[in-house]
C-alpha cells in the first residue's frame, strides 16, 4: 500500500505532499485561481510523472542493451480539453533527447516499449482518452 500526506501550508492552495520515504512536492493553482505559485499545478505533475516513469523505462532499457548513455532528456507538451468538466488530457507529445553510443533503432523500441507497455502513468492516461505520441532524436 502506498501512503501519501498532504498539507497545506501556504495561503488557501498551498499544499505539500509527503511520501512515506519522507519526499516531498509543494503544489498549488495559479494566481488567477486564488493560489500564489507555491509549487507545481497537480494536473502538470501528472505530466512529470508521466516523464518521469517513462525516462525510468527508457533508460534502464538501453543499458540493459549495453547501450552508452551520456545525455538524456524529455520534453513534453500537452493540450487539455476544453468546455467540459473535469479538464483531462487531451493530448500529450514527448520528444526523448538521447546522447551517446546508441543504436537509434533500439533507441526508438525503448520508446516505444515504454509508452506502450511498460509506463503505468502512460497506460493511466490512455485510459482516460488521452492520445500520446512520441519522437526520438539523438544528439
Amino acid at each position: 500500500m502506498v501512503t501519501i500526506d498532504i498539507i497545506r501550508q501556504s495561503g488557501d492552495f498551498g499544499f505539500e505532499a509527503t511520501d512515506a520515504a519522507g519526499h516531498t512536492v509543494r503544489m498549488d493553482t495559479s494566481p488567477e485561481g486564488g493560489g500564489n505559485n507555491y509549487g507545481v499545478r497537480p494536473m502538470q505533475m501528472v505530466l512529470m510523472g508521466l516523464g518521469g516513469c517513462s525516462g525510468i523505462d527508457v533508460v534502464s532499457i538501453l543499458k540493459k542493451q549495453r547501450q552508452e548513455i551520456t545525455y538524456f532528456s524529455m520534453h513534453i507538451e500537452a493540450e487539455r480539453e476544453t468546455g467540459k468538466e473535469p479538464h483531462l488530457w487531451k493530448s500529450a507529445r514527448i520528444v526523448f533527447t538521447i546522447g551517446g553510443n546508441i543504436d537509434e533503432d533500439k533507441a526508438k523500441r525503448a520508446a516505444q516499449l515504454s509508452m506502450e507497455k511498460y509506463c503505468s502513468v502512460a497506460e493511466t492516461l490512455r485510459r482516460s482518452g488521452t492520445e500520446i505520441s512520441w519522437e526520438v532524436r539523438l544528439k
